[in-house]
């Protein structure tokens, strides 16, 4: 048992720590492309040469049936002209919540190089082929999880867990291809996509992709 920590401890640590101590690589927002896909993958790239730690983690907002927001963190699976790719059970909190309300937001941040994008737009389902062909690229674990089902719902105890999930780990080696009906690649078709470039001096730079209603990219500055 650990001890508790104190709000001082606390407030002591929380107010020690400083944001990009170390050089941060410019972003010349008028020499940005048209569409926001090409920037976003060389923006990904140089933050996995840059030694950011999981540049694919990317937090995902919702919101439930009653409009209250929510939060959680997935692995972004592609990034292409249909969108932005993740995965999940469709009878997830997620999953349900997507199907209630198809708007959702997308956040990605890589302090390794003092970068946001935030993304968002509509979501949309793909159809059982493709959803089992993104389980079928990952790894063993990754099907044993899906196997085990449940995501979401009231756990009674971590035994229950265990033997669960030991049963699907044994599964998902004897059947590499075994199905997992619930599982669901989704996609998020973008309206909108900002990319944020932190600065030392706090003169950060923040550009803007937005649909028109013609469907064409505009891009502009926001204030930081």
């Amino acid at each position: 048992m650990t001890s508790e920590t104190s709000a001082d401890e606390f407030r002591a640590a929380l107010h020690s720590l400083r944001v990009w101590d170390v050089p941060l690589p410019g972003f010349d927002a008028e020499g940005a492309p048209g569409e926001p896909l090409g920037l976003f993958r060389e923006w990904f790239v140089q933050a996995v040469s840059a030694g950011q730690v999981e540049p694919h983690v990317v937090s995902l907002a919702t919101v439930d049936g009653a409009g209250r927001p929510d939060v959680r963190v997935l692995m972004l699976h592609d990034a292409d002209e249909r969108g932005w790719h993740f995965a999940s059970h469709a009878t997830s909190a997620k999953g349900v919540q997507l199907a209630g309300q198809p708007a959702a937001a997308l956040a990605f941040y890589w302090p390794a190089v003092g970068r946001q994008v935030r993304v968002r737009g509509r979501v949309g389902a793909c159809g059982p082929r493709e959803s089992r062909a993104d389980l079928a690229v990952r790894s063993r674990g990754a099907l044993a999880a899906a196997l085990t089902g449940r995501q979401s719902e009231v756990l009674g105890s971590r035994e229950e867990l265990v033997r669960a999930s030991a049963d699907a780990w044994e599964r998902a080696g004897a059947e590499p291809d075994a199905p997992a009906p619930t599982w669901t690649r989704y996609v998020l078709d973008a309206d909108e996509v900002e990319f944020f470039q932190g600065d030392a001096a706090r003169r950060h730079v923040r550009l803007r992709y937005r649909r028109d209603p013609a469907g064409a990219w505009v891009r502009e500055l926001l204030w930081p």
